[in-house]
């Protein structure tokens, strides 16, 4: 008996077209010439800045616009200027500026064998260095591993940073997380976390225990555009919404996650602020290179939720300038020219002409301020290498990889601990002795 064939098992269809899947592909690919004139980028100024207890909804036109402040003579414009003073500005342009200047000295010992790892945020400093300063000091931080101007806007030792990336003996975490992935309770910093995503659901829940217990605090939390496709994201802004949690959830959408662009995670059919509007909660779309149109809009969705008016999903607008990390090339993927005809240029630089423009600010302030970062950066690496970098065997003593989970370490732990040092020692007998 003859086998039936593909087209004697499928019901008739008449005249339908067979089925087709797509798959999206970016406009530019290594060698290509780079043209964002399809990008609609509005002028500055011109979006309303509606009162923080509106309904939701008066929001949701502006997910698919862009709140922007600096305009191209660069000036402060529109209702949604923030209005901060030139001294506030020095300093946030000066956080964004260490900021760099910590990535390009952590690159280089990536790169010169000190560390396994490095992740650098060129062309997204505003983002979290506008957002710590637009928070109160005590609000709770979920971040992503872009977000280390966080920490730096917050006082965090930079010692102590490096001490982790180096993993060496005073690494606060004991070596037990990937390089750049901090820990800082007491400066309101949760882990960051390799399994992407993650941190939307644990600062809802954050942010819903805090409103239980009637603290005053609130949650913020990051992501890539690229994690917005993992079910986390959906998880959280479900409960965000029921819950009306007094969370503010970012996603920071720069072009690429990986090797993959946007349009993986469904940046081709709308904004990722529009999300919001099918949860029923507030939504920004933003010029992430605009520190000042970033501060406005973390300022605005922070008060909102002090004011127990619910989340605010904010999609940042903006573009990684360099590799995902120190183990990618971008070159294998991208044209080389996305980066110099990125049509909102770069957020220090923006900053930093804004006060010049204003008579705040010069060039040669600006030199002189980036020498004087520099030094601090190596200063503060030097202390850190003291410590230990990869491969001197300078770590935490050996025991403690078995700690910080039991209160009192566990007989069967403690033999497990033992008979680790003992082949510790037996094979590298120049270690015996380091405080294992």
């Amino acid at each position: 008996m003859a086998e039936n064939t593909a087209a004697d098992r499928t019901p008739g269809r008449g005249n339908l077209p067979p089925l087709e899947l797509y798959v999206p592909e970016p406009r530019y690919r290594p060698g290509d010439v780079v043209d964002y004139s399809h990008l609609p980028v509005p002028p500055a100024g011109q979006l309303a800045r509606p009162d923080e207890n509106c309904p939701a909804s008066e929001t949701w036109p502006m997910t698919t616009d862009m709140i922007r402040v600096l305009d191209d003579d660069d000036r402060a414009v529109g209702p949604w200027n923030p209005g901060l003073d030139a001294e506030t500005l020095r300093r946030m342009l000066r956080t964004m500026a260490l900021t760099r200047a910590f990535d390009d000295r952590m690159y280089r010992g990536q790169r010169q064998g000190k560390t396994s790892f490095y992740m650098k945020c060129t062309g997204e400093e505003a983002i979290s260095v506008a957002c710590a300063m637009a928070l109160a000091s005590d609000d709770m931080v979920f971040p992503s591993y872009r977000q280390q101007g966080i920490l730096i806007s917050r006082g965090y030792p930079l010692r102590d940073m490096v001490n982790q990336i180096y993993s060496n003996r005073a690494d606060p975490l004991k070596g037990r997380q990937l390089p750049i992935m901090y820990s800082a309770k007491d400066y309101g910093f949760f882990s960051i976390s390799g399994n992407l995503a993650t941190q939307f659901p644990q600062a809802v829940g954050w942010a819903m225990a805090s409103a239980i217990k009637g603290d005053t605090r609130i949650a913020t939390a990051f992501i890539g555009e690229g994690s917005s496709a993992e079910g986390d994201f959906h998880a959280a802004m479900t409960f965000a919404a029921v819950y009306n949690a007094p969370v503010v959830l970012h996603v920071v959408n720069n072009q690429w996650a990986i090797s993959s662009f946007s349009g993986f995670a469904g940046a081709e059919r709308t904004t990722f602020a529009a999300r919001a509007t099918g949860y029923g909660i507030a939504g920004l779309r933003v010029d992430g290179n605009d520190a000042l149109a970033v501060y406005a809009a973390m300022e605005w969705a922070a008060n909102r939720a002090r004011a127990n008016q619910g989340p605010t999903l904010i999609e940042h607008f903006t573009y990684r300038a360099e590799g995902h990390s120190t183990s990618d090339d971008p070159s294998a993927y991208r044209s080389a020219q996305e980066r110099e005809e990125w049509p909102l240029g770069d957020p220090v630089m923006r900053l930093k002409n804004h006060l010049i423009a204003a008579g705040e600010w010069s060039e040669e302030q600006q030199e002189a301020m980036d020498r004087e970062l520099v030094e601090l950066v190596k200063v503060a690496t030097k202390e850190a290498e003291k410590n230990g970098v990869l491969g001197h065997g300078l770590h935490h003593p050996f025991h403690t990889m078995f700690e910080d989970v039991f209160e009192e370490l566990p007989w069967h732990l403690e033999e497990q601990a033992a008979q680790a040092i003992r082949e510790r020692e037996t094979k590298w007998p120049e270690w015996k002795g380091d405080g294992a």
